[in-house]
Order: structure tokens, then C-alpha cells, then sequence
């Protein structure tokens, strides 16, 4: 040890600086540090809560579709907010939409007084509700549907509503039919790709493709029940048109709605089927088609000339429940 070192080591306490604040004052009291025990594993409950909620959620995020189904019921409408019909990459494909869209559309068959209609429908609910127009169905005293798949039933009128020459029919009997899914015909544009599907002259499920023509346009139809006692002559159905008159005479009672025109071509027995956009959701019923076969004067002019009008299909999803309550307008 050297000098100084002792010297220091020698040096007395009260030479040190002196801190005011201790000892501490008489009401300090040092808390005792806890006793050592077995780790506790604090994070286990929450982390555990945790990942039961993503399993959870992990089960709703892939069983939405199902447990919607199985909540609503086989008479829940499918939209186009809550189905895809048409993979991304196959949009637009005529075939792939005729392929999945096709199975939702049916024959349908009315006997009248004096003879038979002929016309399509759209199936809208796997229970059989099915939309078609009411030029279809009116007078008839039974009416049977045909599936794409060969099946046929007997179905009855639960409601029409001439002024948007719609009806709904429902089939006896069946489930699990393909319900088609119906889209937003607000977003149709002129010059989009559509595509039809339906009955033309009892060919079932019969495709044809084409585009949107133009919007809004003004088809004036009859409302008297009797003039569909008519299909069952030329299948024509009669509507007015830009001032002119097409297929036969309307009569004194008819009605005009806002419709859809297509080039597509539609021909006798597409009335009430599906205009169908390029996701596969439906976005028209096909309700009227003018075919010059009836006033040609040469073989040249008869069929399709391009000139299809369909019913919004919002006017149908507005419309639907007048229909369901038995509404016969």
C-alpha cells in the first residue's frame, strides 16, 4: 500500500459529503423485493385468446357462403356482391359463361285456351322461384318447365305485373335447382359484351352473344291478358318501338318500360331468359325481339335482324317482392 493509498483509507468518515436525505425520514420504508418462485407464464391466456380468434375468424372468412345459404334459406337471391360466376381470367368468355350460367335458365311451356307459349325463364332460387315475362304465362291454364338437364315439372304462377311485363312462376317439387345471380344493370354500358341464353322455337338452352346496343330505350308492350293467346300462332310477340309497330298490334292496353337493347340476336321463345354480362351475372330478361320473318316478302328478310330489348334487371330485383305477395297487375 502506498502512502497515499493509507492516507486515504485512513481518512474519517465525517470527511465524506453528507447527504441530506439519509437516513431517510422514519416514514420510509423499503418494500421488501418478492420472493423467488416458479416463473409464471403471464402471456400464455392472451396469446392463447388470440389465436382462437383467427381460427375463428379463419372458419368465417371460409365459411361465409355456406353459412349465409344455410341462415336465409334455399329462397335467398344470389347477387353479384356475393357470388363470382366467371373466374377473372375467364371474363367475357362466351363459353365459360354459357357453361356456368346456362343450368339457371329453363323452357317454359304455358297452355292456353286455344294453344301453347313458349318462352324461357331464369331460375332465382335453388327452391324453384323462377322469373320470366307475363306475356309468357298470361291465360295459361298450366304451365310446365323444363330444365337444361332434361327435367321437367310442373310449375304455377305466383304473381305478375303486366307494366314491367315480368311474372314470377314457381316450379312443385324441386331444390337444389342452380340459381342464377343476379347483377346490377346500373352498371351496364353501351358496348358491353352480353350474352343470351334461352328457348328460341323450343331449342332449349340455345346461346347467342352480342353486345349492348343502347340504354333507356322506351318498349311499349300489350297488357291484355288474351294477347298471349297470340303464341301460339307466328310466337311473335307484338311491341311499339320508336313510333312504329312491330310483330302485330299491341291493342288498346299496353304499357312502356325503360329496357336494355342487344344486337344478340333473340328469336320466338327468348322471351323471359337471361341477358347475361361478360362476369356471368345477369343483367336483363329478354323480353322482346323483332323478327321480320312474319311481314317478309322473301325468305332473305326472316330471323334475327339485331334488334332485342330486355327488362333492367334491377326493375326485377324491384319488383320481386309485389311478385312474392301473389301480385297479379
Amino acid at each position: 500500500m502506498t502512502e497515499s493509498q493509507g492516507a486515504y483509507a485512513q481518512q474519517p468518515p465525517s470527511s465524506a459529503p453528507v447527504n441530506p436525505e439519509w437516513p431517510p425520514p422514519p416514514s420510509y420504508r423499503p418494500v421488501a423485493a418478492p420472493e423467488a418462485g416458479p416463473e409464471k407464464k403471464r402471456t400464455r391466456g392472451p396469446v392463447a385468446l388470440l389465436a382462437a380468434v383467427a381460427i375463428v375468424a379463419a372458419a368465417v372468412g371460409g365459411g361465409t357462403a355456406y353459412g349465409f345459404q344455410e341462415l336465409t334459406g334455399k329462397d335467398t337471391v344470389a347477387s353479384a356482391g356475393t357470388t363470382t360466376v366467371v373466374p377473372a381470367g375467364k371474363k367475357g368468355d362466351v363459353a365459360t359463361i354459357a357453361s356456368a350460367v346456362g343450368p339457371s335458365v329453363v323452357e317454359v311451356q304455358a297452355a292456353l285456351g286455344n294453344g301453347t307459349s313458349t318462352g324461357s325463364g331464369v331460375i332465382i332460387t335453388s327452391g324453384g322461384e323462377i322469373v320470366t315475362n307475363s306475356h309468357v304465362v298470361s291465360g295459361a291454364t298450366s304451365i310446365k318447365v323444363r330444365t337444361s338437364d332434361g327435367r321437367s315439372f310442373t310449375a304455377e304462377v305466383v304473381g305478375t305485373d303486366s307494366s314491367n311485363d315480368l311474372a314470377l312462376i314457381k316450379v312443385k317439387g324441386a331444390s337444389g335447382l342452380k340459381a342464377a345471380s343476379l347483377g346490377d344493370s346500373d352498371s351496364v354500358q353501351v358496348g358491353d359484351t352480353v350474352v343470351a341464353i334461352g328457348s328460341p322455337e323450343g331449342l332449349t338452352g340455345t346461346v347467342t352473344s352480342g353486345i349492348v346496343s343502347a340504354l333507356h330505350r322506351d318498349v311499349t308492350v300489350s297488357t291484355d291478358e288474351n294477347q298471349g293467346q297470340n303464341q301460339g300462332g307466328d310466337g311473335q310477340w307484338p311491341f311499339r318501338f320508336g313510333g312504329r309497330e312491330f310483330n302485330g298490334d299491341t291493342g288498346s292496353s299496353t304499357t312502356t318500360y325503360k329496357a336494355i337493347q342487344t344486337d344478340a340476336s333473340l328469336n320466338p321463345g327468348n322471351s323471359g331468359g337471361a341477358l347475361i354480362d361478360a362476369s356471368g351475372h345477369i343483367v336483363g330478361i329478354n323480353s322482346a325481339m323483332y323478327s321480320s320473318g312474319s311481314q317478309a316478302s322473301s325468305a332473305s328478310d326472316a330471323g334475327s335482324i339485331g334488334l332485342g330489348f330486355a327488362i333492367p334487371v334491377n326493375t326485377v330485383k324491384s319488383d320481386l317482392a309485389k311478385l312474392r305477395a301473389g301480385s297479379t297487375s
